[in-house]
């Protein structure tokens, strides 16, 4: 596996632990970021890539800094 498709599966992962931890559905995550429901999910399943936009307000959204979204 590439390392570029290693940081984009664990972004994914990252995405999905955080928004457990808070008990939220995609739907919530999504609502609270600002984006569709559907590409969130794409997010969480590694098959979209999203903008630096969207990595912020998914971060602002849980709560937590971008670089927190890509820590092992």
């Amino acid at each position: 596996m590439k390392r570029e498709e290693k940081i984009v599966r664990h972004f994914a992962l990252r995405v999905r632990e955080l928004r457990a931890q808070k008990g939220w559905s995609q739907e919530r995550l999504a609502e609270e970021a600002g984006i569709h429901r559907t590409y969130l999910g794409g997010i969480e399943t590694a098959r979209r890539n999203p903008s630096l936009r969207n990595i912020i307000r998914i971060a602002a959204a849980l709560g937590v800094s971008v670089k927190e979204l890509f820590q092992e």
